[in-house]
């Protein structure tokens, strides 16, 4: 392979500017500058502001009590100095520490000092820490200045930045001087627009704060909660164990295979909104790929998968998802779909031998959001009987089976403990069931919206889609041609479901009236929302209006025409993508530090726990922090300790039947044992706690609890690593075979 070396003075140039891009993100840095607030700045509802920014509170207008605090961070732990400057009259004020509603620590305000310097360490990641100040409701007192100073840093965005641009600066070297030869003009091309078209979707988050979507706060605690896990020594993780205020919240139920990413990054103390802004981008980055790869399998036309490409990756519904919904698990999901439907139809209709894309498609489905991988189930089921004839004539029901065979053995180690909990754990799942579904129904009017001025949700299919149901109405309608090929009445059907789908989502769809079947009912209530059907309907047109461009002789002579017009058309959705949220970064030049913490601490947005997949009873009023015993007179805790899943209790107990309950939800697979070793019955107590049973003999006893791994689960975990492990043994012995081919025939050849 020819190889061109770079000039002397070419490489001196990369260097510098190498240097100097990474000088100059490294001086962007902020992860240790302080966070500060002026007395004004902190929230507060009772007091005065005055000249100065100052908070004023008196006793005539204030009360006693939590009178200003901060907003709550999710901080790393690590070594923290805490500063206030106050003035103050009376010496029972103080600044608090709080976390997840439970007090850790506290300092005296001294009223013959002006200001106030503690330093502090958290032993773990903090949720929701906050400070609070406590006004003691005499005199006066003012708070002109809050800050807090990390011991290292609050967190290591700069240095990811720094690592990424590096790698990427290692990659255009090695490209430069050895990889030009190994990628022709055009792959270079299509690997700039999909990674153009990616960046570009993912501009409107290239800011300080995130865009606080509906579910924004639930995916976050989700993200956090799996870096807990990970620590706690959980792979794969089925508890957050610091969750709902330490007592733990069940992680098996909602799909987090790609949160891995995100999870990992916080191990590395990456922000946490850095760190979910990066699962965003890779989400885009997948989409585009999942477009080129799947619409190239079934159509030559370079324009039709460029065009699919910038259609989907930039398609109004995704950016519903992102920045109004904060939907991360339906996010990913779509990310698969092209490849769910590039993937049925080779398996039912195309080259068998890419059955494979289903199998990847189903599977990303599957480990990113569970209602999405049942609209692919009922999709492929629907799909399959209506080829089904060709299917059993042709014997493609052998790549159905293995299709489905692997899609279950790699996806067995999260539906293992998914269905076990599902049907074995008494968990609460009313709230999924969303009753006002006709209410949700679309407009259908706001199908052709891609520019909102009112309002952040694009429940539409865009002017760029519509042009796609527009062609395929141009080609199926008005030419008619003798003989369809299995491509062609594949595209029919995409066509005939994409309607059926979007048909379903208005008010036209009877909803109200098959609501009276109780079947129905339950369907359309776990569906929850009518506008879900827009993902899959959105892929549906995709196909169509991709494909159908370069089949269509009619349209032929005008094909680059309607190409621009469609890529211009979805452009205008990142143009009109809202920032309801704030206008600027920073409110001032003063306010840039506490700002950008604001944001990357994820304190403008929060962390959430829903209440499905609790325990029955785990509601928040019932939540504690602390150890429930029967007496308190004839049980008497010595000391608890609790480590991620692990705690550990030292007790004594006097008088028979008392109990002791661990402010830990009793989940399925915790187990207990006492200082001998010798198992203990768990029982579930009042708001779901683990109870045990205490031993009165009036000696201290210590009671081990830890959630164990369960032989069903481990066994599944290992079915997944060996399919895992013989793909890829398969596919390194398929390279080494045709590696050696070009070798064998040039010997024959001799012979």
């Amino acid at each position: 392979m020819q190889t061109r070396e770079l000039s002397l003075k070419s490489k001196v140039v990369y260097i510098v500017m190498v240097c100097l891009i990474t000088l100059l993100i490294w001086l962007g840095n902020e992860g240790s500058s302080p966070l500060v607030y002026t007395g004004s700045r902190l929230q507060h509802s009772v007091g005065l502001v005055d000249s100065e920014e100052a908070l004023v509170i008196r006793d005539a207008v204030a009360r006693n009590g939590a009178v200003a605090n901060t907003p709550q961070y999710v901080m790393n732990k690590g070594s923290y100095t805490v500063k206030l400057n106050y003035r103050a009259d009376s010496a029972d004020s103080a600044l608090e520490l709080w976390e997840q509603g439970r007090k850790i620590a506290g300092w005296t305000l001294d009223p013959f000092k002006t200001t106030m310097t503690a330093d502090f360490t958290l032993s773990k990641d903090a949720k929701q820490l906050q400070f609070k100040i406590n006004y003691s409701g005499y005199g006066e007192l003012v708070i002109r200045e809050f800050g807090l100073t990390p011991g290292t840093m609050f967190y290591s965005d700069t240095y990811f930045f720094m690592i990424l641009f590096l790698l990427t600066s290692q990659f255009v070297w090695w490209y430069l001087q050895k990889g030009r030869t190994r990628f022709d003009e055009r792959q270079i091309v299509d690997y700039a627009v999909i990674l153009g078209v990616a960046l570009l979707a993912t501009a409107p988050m290239m800011q300080t704060y995130l865009y606080n979507g509906d579910d924004l706060c639930y995916h976050l605690a989700r993200l956090e909660g799996l870096k807990d896990g990970i620590l706690d020594g959980q792979i794969p993780v089925n508890i957050q164990p610091d969750g709902m205020k330490g007592n733990g919240y069940l992680n098996a139920m909602y799909p987090y295979l790609f949160l891995y990413i995100g999870a990992f990054l916080r191990i590395c103390r990456v922000s946490l909104a850095l760190s979910y802004k990066t699962l965003i981008f890779l989400a885009n980055l997948g989409s585009a790929v999942s477009a080129y790869a799947a619409v190239k399998s079934v159509c030559r036309s370079r324009r039709s998968v460029i065009l699919a490409v910038v259609l989907y990756t930039l398609m109004p519904y995704r950016f519903t998802n992102i920045f109004s919904r904060g939907d991360l698990g339906e996010t990913l999901a779509l990310v698969f779909w092209p490849l769910v439907i590039a993937g049925l139809y080779h398996v039912i209709l195309g080259e068998r031998k890419y059955w494979y894309y289903l199998v990847i498609g189903f599977s990303g489905v599957l480990q990113s959001h569970i209602l999405s991988a049942a609209f692919v189930a009922a999709f492929s089921v629907l799909t399959a009987l209506l080829w089904c004839v060709r299917i059993v004539k042709e014997k493609r029901y052998l790549e159905i089976a293995k299709a489905a065979g692997m899609t279950i053995l790699l996806n067995l180690w999260y539906l293992a403990p998914f269905l076990y909990y599902y049907f074995g754990e008494d968990l609460s799942t009313e709230v999924l069931r969303w009753s006002g579904y006709f209410e949700q129904s679309i407009n259908p009017s706001n199908f052709t919206q891609s520019i909102s001025l009112y309002h952040k949700q694009y429940f539409s299919l865009g002017l760029a889609l519509f042009g796609c149901v527009g062609i395929g109405v141009i080609w199926f309608l008005c030419e008619r041609t003798e003989k369809r090929t299995d491509l062609d009445r594949y595209l029919i059907y995409l066509f005939v479901m994409g309607s059926m789908l979007t048909y379903m989502t208005t008010g036209y769809f009877p909803n109200r009236t098959l609501l009276a079947s109780d079947l129905f009912e339950n369907i359309v209530t776990m569906i929850q929302f009518p506008w879900r059907f827009l993902g899959p309907a959105s892929a549906c047109f995709l196909f169509v209006g991709a494909i159908g461009l370069a089949k269509s002789r009619i349209l032929q002579p005008y094909r680059n025409l309607i190409f621009t017009l469609l890529v211009g058309l979805n452009l205008l959705v990142i143009l009109s993508v809202p920032t309801d949220n704030s206008h600027m970064p920073y409110d001032n030049a003063e306010a840039t530090a506490s700002k950008g913490h604001e944001s990357k601490m994820g304190a403008n947005i929060g962390l959430f726990y829903p209440h499905e997949w609790r325990l029955d009873g785990a509601s928040d009023e019932r939540l504690v922090s602390n150890v429930v015993t029967s007496d308190l007179y004839s049980v008497t805790i010595r000391n608890y300790e609790k480590e991620g899943t692990k705690a550990a209790l030292t007790y004594t107990a006097t008088e028979e039947g008392g109990f002791i309950e661990l402010p830990i939800q009793g989940y399925l697979g915790y187990r207990a044992y006492d200082e001998n070793g010798r198992e203990i019955a768990v029982k579930r107590g009042a708001g779901a706690r683990i109870r045990l049973d205490a031993v009165a003999d009036g000696k201290e006893h210590t009671v081990y609890v830890r959630y164990g791994r369960m032989p069903f689960f481990m066994m599944a975990n290992l079915l997944s690593a060996a399919t895992i492990a013989a793909l890829i043994w398969l596919r390194m012995r398929r390279s080494s075979v045709l590696r050696g081919r070009p070798e064998s025939f040039s010997w024959r050849k001799k012979e």
